[in-house]
């Protein structure tokens, strides 16, 4: 039997995804990049894979899904990662409420109520004045996503022979050819994972869907002294109104027009926080969240600033000198879907749309995908 060829454009998480799913099929597969590394959304995020962000159903088991299979490679390849859970803060009696009955609508999850001395012995950086507890969730990952995503595609290539072509873009697909850099490639499948670059490939396809673009702003603070560690993945009050598993909770209306009434401006501009802390002891922290299909390139220091007062609220770190800034666009669904999969061509399959979850839920959709059209 001949060994089947695949071509994936994007070597994003959706593209290394579908590379990986495709790979241990025993495809013969090549990987196409416009850049000469991964750039865009898939290294400009907290390296989360957050299981405890999405609701019961599909999408949370897709979640514990990537999750295994994340954890997988990262031991297999010698990637960093800790896996120390999140902590979901309460500093009002509605937020509290909501993570209460949170804790009891997902408790096959085996989430637990802390109070606000067991939430601080789990994290040095969370403040103890008026918090009244959090909830922990142990699932949590992080990586580091500038050396993860690169660090899967030399495992992909030394492991499977998976070839990259960076610094290579893909103008046009005429199923079985690919033309990319003045050259013709074929293949038996050709897969489309180019995140936010809705425009140079089937961009007939994407104008009928009821899609847009988020950029958000994000940030980095110094390695902290003295091997201080943040420990769980903090999520802030804020992030109660942004995530979806939340709105399963009967209290969740009541807490959402309440912030809508006393953040009204940080819900402007999509702002909700989380913290995460890479291998050298940086710290990430985030974000915000504006749409539209023509995202403003530059950074609003507004923004920035709201950021900072809001995250000295409910942290505290040794070192806090901010060392980057930046932004980074990914598709959103507007109807609140979380993938996109279709078929523009006979053997064609455009792979995209997880709204900002793609480090979470990509490994197990492209599993999914390619596992069904296999057996």
């Amino acid at each position: 039997m001949l060994q089947k060829s695949a071509i994936v454009v994007g070597a994003g998480i959706a593209g290394l995804a579908t590379a990986r799913a495709l790979a241990v099929r025993n495809y013969r597969v090549t990987v196409l990049e416009k850049n000469w590394q991964a750039m865009s959304a898939s290294v400009r995020n907290f390296g989360m894979i957050l299981p405890a962000a999405q609701p019961e159903g599909k999408l949370y088991e897709r979640a514990k899904r990537s999750l295994s299979i994340w954890k997988a490679i990262c031991e297999e390849a010698g990637i960093w990662y800790e896996q120390r859970g999140s902590l979901h803060l309460a500093y009002a009696p509605d937020e509290w409420q909501v993570l209460k009955e949170v804790r009891e609508i997902y408790h096959p999850r085996g989430y637990k109520l802390l109070n606000s001395s067991e939430t601080a012995a789990l994290s040095p950086a969370v403040k103890a004045a008026n918090l009244m507890g959090s909830l922990y969730s142990k699932e949590e990952l992080i990586v580091d996503p500038r050396k993860a995503i690169a660090g899967i595609a030399d495992w992909l290539s030394e492991k499977y022979g998976v070839e990259f072509i960076w610094g290579s873009t893909v103008t046009a697909v005429e199923h079985p050819a690919v033309f990319a850099g003045g050259k013709k490639l074929e293949a038996d499948e050709v897969y489309i994972c180019s995140g936010a670059d809705f425009e140079t490939l089937f961009p007939e396809v994407y104008k009928k869907l009821p899609l847009t673009k988020c950029k958000l702003q994000m940030m980095r603070l110094a390695a902290q002294p003295d091997g201080w560690r943040l420990g769980p993945v903090l999520c802030s009050p804020l992030s109660l109104a942004h995530y979806s598993s939340y709105k399963a909770a009967p209290s969740f209306t009541a807490l959402k027009t309440r912030i809508e009434r006393e953040y009204g401006e940080y819900l402007k501009y999509g702002i909700h926080l989380l913290v995460s802390q890479n291998e050298k002891g940086q710290l990430t922290v985030g974000d915000s969240h504006e749409y539209g299909l023509n995202p403003d390139p530059f950074n609003r220091q507004l923004i920035n600033d709201m950021i900072i007062t809001y995250l000295n609220t409910f942290a505290q770190f040794r070192e806090t000198k901010i060392i980057e800034t930046w932004n980074g666009v990914y598709p959103k669904l507007i109807n609140g879907d979380t993938d996109i999969v279709l078929t523009p061509q006979n053997g064609v399959t455009i792979i995209n749309g997880f709204g900002g979850a793609g480090m979470t839920l990509a490994f197990a959709l492209s599993e999914d995908i390619i596992a069904g059209r296999t057996h």
